[in-house]
């Protein structure tokens, strides 16, 4: 079994998976981001540095101090004299997840919940940043005990924090609290030390106090912000009666959904609600796109990626 198919796990009806994850999109969406970085990607990027690298830069008279590993023995030979081989410092992209694993991800009413979204979206994010070298980090927010990662190359570290998540019993995935994403985002921010594409996917449900902390990180850093609904977020059903619940903060209302203007000025508030989201992304210099747990979310990610290389 690949690294990458290790990543996908069994579906099953309280978590039925990402779904399908075609090998052409996944090409699309690599082409997509290294692109989309000007060709920060190891083996495109000719660095002015001199230092550890593949490609030579020259080859000059060895000079105390000088690594013996690089002597070149044939040109030493042909000269009588040391010589030893300089290559181009390589640059590898750096990528970083932050991912929402908050309780109001576990809502879905579709083809499958948020977080199942969310998962799909990491399997694609480490297929593509850990190809050739390059390297991928992880953080994670909205839950009591929050993970990290410093970026690695391989996919083991995006391996073993799906398989964490996967493992950890429902009940300690139902407690309630506001989701952390600033806090996440300055994280980032210090544990990144060199440009990197900083990629957060959450539902973006809760205080908009992360606003200044993504401003900070896209100063430096290329943002991507996936935003993931689902349909019933943004409109009620015709049910009569309910009790709606906020997952991140446990508040309960009463609506009597029979009500056609009450659904109007629900469907009304969610919208201007993620308008002011999608204005706040994108002011912060984020690119924004929207995933919903209905339809295919892949596609919808590769060809907004894809349209972003021509604007």
């Amino acid at each position: 079994m690949t690294p990458f198919r290790a990543l996908r796990a069994e579906p099953t009806p309280e978590r039925p998976g990402p779904g399908p994850l075609p090998e052409a999109l996944l090409r699309a969406l690599e082409v997509s981001i290294g692109r989309r970085v000007g060709g920060l990607l190891a083996g495109d990027y000719r660095s002015t540095l001199l230092g550890e690298g593949t490609e030579l830069a020259q080859v000059r008279p060895y000079v105390f101090g000088d690594d013996v590993r690089h002597i070149d023995w044939n040109v030493t030979a042909r000269t009588g004299e040391p010589h030893v081989r300089v290559h181009l410092a390589e640059r590898v992209l750096v990528t970083w997840l932050v991912l929402d694993t908050s309780p109001s991800m576990q809502f879905g009413t579709a083809e499958r919940r948020k977080a199942d979204v969310a998962e799909g979206v990491a399997i694609a994010v480490g297929h593509i940043a850990t190809r050739r070298g390059n390297r991928l980090g992880f953080v994670t927010f909205g839950e009591e005990h929050q993970r990290w990662l410093p970026p690695r190359q391989g996919r083991l570290g995006l391996l073993g924090l799906l398989d964490a998540l996967r493992e950890e019993q429902p009940q300690a995935r139902e407690r309630v609290g506001a989701t952390e994403l600033g806090g996440a985002l300055r994280r980032t921010g210090a544990m990144s030390t060199q440009r990197a594409i900083v990629i957060v996917v959450s539902d973006f449900r809760g205080p908009l106090d992360w606003k200044r902390p993504l401003v900070e990180l896209a100063g430096r850093h290329e943002v991507v912000a996936i935003e993931i609904r689902d349909p019933r977020e943004q409109e009620l059903p015709n049910a009569g009666v309910l009790w709606l619940v906020d997952p991140e903060t446990g508040r309960q209302v009463r609506a009597d959904t029979r009500s056609a203007k009450l659904r109007a000025r629900f469907a009304a508030a969610a919208a201007e609600e993620r308008a002011q989201v999608a204005r706040t992304l994108v002011s912060a210099g984020a690119r924004h796109v929207v995933l919903s747990t209905s339809g295919d979310w892949l596609r919808s990610l590769a060809v907004f990626l894809r349209r972003g290389r021509h604007r």
